[in-house]
């Protein structure tokens, strides 16, 4: 008999982390219904993050902040989850993430949302903030979350400035007076880049074109976070600082929030280090499992822990662009094309997890 960990990160846009490791396991069982399945699904700061910690600290308890201000300024309902230390744990993405923009708007998204949902939990009495960055849909520096807590982006006509990143070109004076304040147990980041808010590998050269961006319209962006981060101060050079559109500059700045790695604080909360060292096989996956995934992402992050302890890996993958001595299973190769790998994701995951099974415990 194998224990094997199911240890996926979510495949975005079509199932959460939890999700794929149930199909996953489900297609597993199917040839060897004797193992030891220990599910655990993680994430990395981006989307499924609130779901990954639910399911890693008992007592975790789900809250709703209302309907907040989406990413397109439409309405949409925001979330956070209550740890039992009094820790709110927000995700960007569920409030604020490109899935939920109905057009792609890259100068006027916004992560305002995000704000409301914060300003929420602390009306709630959270004692600390953890927020997960990632799958943002806009890029004006967490400008927008924080007009909603309060920061005053003023411009040359003495007015507030409208939400998106083009418009911080418009400010002329920045007022924290009515900033709520950073709560007590301190302000959290979780994210899986390094990148700086500015420059070749920063906030809008690197992300700004997944969003929309044409290259006229990064030029434009990076102009108006540079005159941002002038303004707000900083250190705008910070690792992580360019997280989620520069959001991750933006909480930094105002709110002196830490910025980690998601994906190492994902695997310590749930406890996936530990279990893996006992473990026969890691079984993992994402939606596309390239060169990225090797820097700072939940599945790099679990292979090198795997590597250490000898234990036999393999990854799942929505598409692999990668070439990898790890043991590998791309959907799209299984199902024949992107399309039909998306109508059936589950489905074919369970096939995956079968082809797993059967390779992984052959040796």
């Amino acid at each position: 008999m194998f224990t094997v960990v199911v240890a996926p990160d979510s495949f975005k846009g079509s199932l959460s982390a939890l999700e794929v490791a149930e199909a996953l396991a489900e297609g597993w069982r199917s040839v060897r219904p004797a193992d030891e399945l220990l599910l655990m699904p993680q994430a990395d700061g981006g989307e499924g993050t609130i779901d990954a910690i639910e399911a890693s600290v008992p007592g975790a308890v789900r809250r709703a902040a209302g309907q907040v201000t989406g990413p397109d300024g439409r309405r949409t309902p925001g979330r956070w989850l209550e740890l039992p230390d009094g820790t709110a744990v927000v995700e960007l993405a569920q409030s604020s993430g490109l899935p939920l923009m109905r057009t792609l708007d890259p100068l006027r998204a916004t992560t305002r949302g995000l704000g409301e949902v914060i300003r929420a939990a602390l009306d709630e009495g959270a004692t600390s903030i953890v927020i997960g960055l990632g799958g943002s849909a806009s890029t004006d520096g967490g400008a927008g979350a924080l007009s909603a807590l309060g920061l005053l982006l003023i411009d040359e006509q003495g007015e507030l400035i409208t939400d998106g990143g083009a418009e911080l070109t418009n400010i002329v004076d920045v007022k924290f007076g009515d900033l709520r304040p950073a709560p007590p147990g301190g302000v959290t980041l979780l994210t899986d880049v390094t990148s700086p808010l500015l420059g070749p590998t920063g906030a809008a050269a690197v992300f700004g074109p997944q969003k929309g961006a044409t290259p006229e319209q990064v030029e434009q962006l990076e102009s108006a976070l540079s005159h941002f981060a002038d303004l707000l101060g900083g250190d705008p050079a910070l690792p992580g600082s360019g997280a989620a559109g520069g959001t991750g500059y933006g909480f930094s700045a105002a709110w002196g929030a830490t910025i980690i790695s998601g994906a190492d604080r994902l695997a310590e909360l749930s406890g996936v280090r530990e279990t893996i060292a006992r473990a026969d096989v890691l079984l993992t996956g994402e939606g596309r499992f390239d060169d990225q995934s090797l820097t700072g992402k939940v599945v790099g992050q679990l292979l090198g822990l795997a590597r250490k302890q000898g234990v036999r890996t393999a990854v799942v993958a929505g598409q692999v662009a990668i070439e990898t001595e790890v043991w590998t299973a791309s959907l799209v190769d299984l199902a024949g094309s992107v399309e039909a790998a998306m109508a059936d994701t589950a489905d074919w995951l369970r096939v995956a997890g079968a082809r797993a099974a059967r390779s992984m415990t052959k040796y």
